[in-house]
């Protein structure tokens, strides 16, 4: 049983610390000059209307050129004020406000790109809050590199409690997975909070972002991008942060989670699909592990190896995304997490299967 559970082990081991690798090479991006290029930022929303003064003040208030770029905000269908509230800033000559010429986030986006001028496009979303240098590094990022497609980095917003500290570590080890990777020249996910790629490879992917289902916008275009050996690179910079807000429920968070894990089943990328498998096999094993314990105390110290042995390359990745994002305070809440986190998925896999009932 030994040899089998550490046959278990390696694969894991061995692509966490690749990953890890990967964060080891990440360089912070520095400015050369200031960019000049024309951007199109683009807000899908939807019932958002207490949060697109602030997002909208934000992206007006950027440290760039007001002639080099414009903010679409298109409104997917809201049963609130969202689209009232943006038109009440459309006295500035860079905002336009549009309603969806479909349903749901992609369709949101597309109507967005179809009626933008930039030859870049930025994506976030309506609850995010970005500094003034947010736009002009990312531009500065794009003149520099010319790439297809720009992962930037997301935070949460900090909150006190197990939960929402539960929630920030394991946003940060998604970021850390989406940093590591991409700069392994392997990139598996990223975040349309905080995106960037060229109008051209969109309109060039687009067909491929599966408008069947509600979510994935921004996977599937990676996933598409990356097929075609587009060049697709990770941003670090503190100027290019976006802050998003943490879920204010239990349900709220798993139902996030579960509408995620919804689209995995079209993912093609084998790379992705790889450490899905292995991740979701470890888990269960640990699982496992703690329900043999009742019956027979030797699975839990087994259990605890086990536990102990994914915690190295977690703890690794972690770390160094922690300090990266000055958030170094969360890791004493790592361990309660690593404890907690196999009934986490159990919850978001069951919350996966109602919400597919539904």
């Amino acid at each position: 049983m030994v040899w089998l559970i550490i046959l278990i082990l390696i694969p894991y081991l061995y692509l966490l610390l690749k990953i890890y690798s990967g964060l080891l090479n990440i360089k912070p991006h520095k400015p050369s000059e200031t960019p000049e290029l024309f951007v199109s930022v683009i807000v899908a929303c939807r019932n958002e209307e207490k949060s697109l003064p602030f997002l909208i003040t934000d992206v007006m208030s950027q440290d760039y050129n007001p002639d080099h770029f414009e903010l679409i905000v298109v409104d997917d269908n809201s049963i609130d004020g969202s689209y009232e509230t943006a038109m009440g800033y459309n006295n500035s000559k860079n905002l336009i406000v549009l309603k969806n010429k479909g349903c749901g986030k992609k369709k949101a986006i597309s109507t967005g790109v179809d009626a933008s001028r930039g030859s870049l496009i930025v994506t976030t979303d309506a609850d995010c809050r970005m500094g003034k240098e947010w736009l002009k590094t990312i531009v500065s990022f794009y003149t520099d590199n010319k790439p297809e497609l720009i992962i930037g980095p997301v935070t949460l917003e900090s909150r006190k409690g197990f939960f929402n500290r539960f929630q920030e570590l394991e946003f940060l080890s998604l970021q850390g997975i989406t940093a590591g990777t991409a700069a392994a020249g392997n990139p598996v996910m990223c975040n349309g909070a905080n995106l960037a790629f060229r109008k051209e490879a969109y309109n060039r992917h687009a067909g491929n972002l599966h408008d069947e289902l509600i979510s994935g916008d921004d996977v599937f275009l990676l996933h598409s991008i990356k097929k075609e050996s587009g060049k697709i690179v990770w941003l670090e910079s503190e100027k290019a942060y976006v802050i998003t807000r943490s879920a204010t429920t239990l349900d709220s968070f798993l139902l996030q989670r579960a509408r995620w894990i919804s689209k995995a089943g079209s993912y093609r990328d084998m790379f992705t699909v790889v450490l899905a498998i292995v991740t979701l096999i470890i888990i269960s094993l640990q699982l496992t592990l703690l329900a043999a314990g009742i019956f027979d105390r030797l699975f839990l110290l087994v259990y605890l190896a086990v536990y102990l042995l994914k915690s190295i390359p977690d703890f690794m990745i972690l770390n160094n995304t922690a300090s990266r994002y000055k958030k170094k305070y969360l890791m004493k809440w790592f361990f309660p997490a690593q404890l907690f986190y196999p009934f986490y998925v159990v919850g978001v896999v069951l919350r996966f299967l109602c919400y597919r009932s539904d």
